[in-house]
């Protein structure tokens, strides 16, 4: 996992690996991260704005992506123009413009409202292994996105969403699961995510066939 505390280069070329990924994050041009940890063979696609959040190993954004105050785990695929995390606005005060809170902007005090920061971080977005999210979905603050999950495109997630779910809609809904619950349990209890490069690497090809992958690593009781 590589900290980066404050990256904003349009030419993020020190990062950038265009003949692979490895164990350093790849980070593509006219990206921002910032106050977050990247994993291991990560890919940030270009344009893509990352703050105060974790990225785990393996994991991508396609490109054209926002995600604040979020956890997200190992081998997710995160397709472009993805939300995470949108800022809510403070719909309880008089006014919910910017100016209460980003108040030195508006050179209207001398520090910002942090107490309201406070409260955005206070919500973070908690995305498990292997989910993925399709092209243009929203996940809004609080929501807990369960490993194995599917995400619809265009969607928007209000509410959380259990492991292997495939949810779809405004709001988003259950359509399906990827399997049913015996099979999930299963795979769940392998924790195959947090297998060693080496051990990945050595039992990917069982990983093509869920009958044989879990005959080998989650024996029917």
């Amino acid at each position: 996992m590589v900290r980066i505390a404050d990256l904003r280069s349009p030419d993020c070329s020190a990062l950038w690996r265009p003949d692979g990924l490895s164990e350093l994050p790849c980070v593509r041009e006219r990206c921002t991260v910032l106050d977050s940890d990247l994993g291991a063979w990560t890919e940030l696609m270009a344009n893509c704005r990352v703050e105060a959040s974790v990225l785990g190993d393996y994991s991508y954004l396609a490109g054209d992506c926002d995600v604040a105050n979020a956890f997200i785990g190992r081998f997710c695929s995160i397709a472009s123009h993805v939300r995470i995390n949108p800022g809510n606005h403070p719909m309880q005060r008089v006014t919910q413009h910017h100016c209460t809170y980003r108040r030195r902007q508006y050179g209207l005090a001398e520090v910002d409202d942090d107490s309201f920061f406070a409260w955005r971080r206070s919500r973070p977005v908690a995305i498990g292994h292997d989910v993925w999210i399709g092209h243009a979905a929203i996940i809004l603050p609080g929501v807990c996105i369960g490993t194995g999950a599917v995400v619809g495109a265009g969607a928007v997630v209000t509410r959380d969403v259990a492991p292997y779910a495939i949810v779809a809609g405004v709001p988003a809904k259950p359509l399906r699961s990827r399997f049913d619950e015996r099979t999930a349990a299963r795979l769940l209890a392998t924790r195959w995510w947090d297998w060693d490069r080496a051990t990945l690497q050595a039992r990917l090809p069982e990983m093509d066939d869920i009958e044989t992958f879990l005959a080998h690593h989650a024996p029917a009781d």
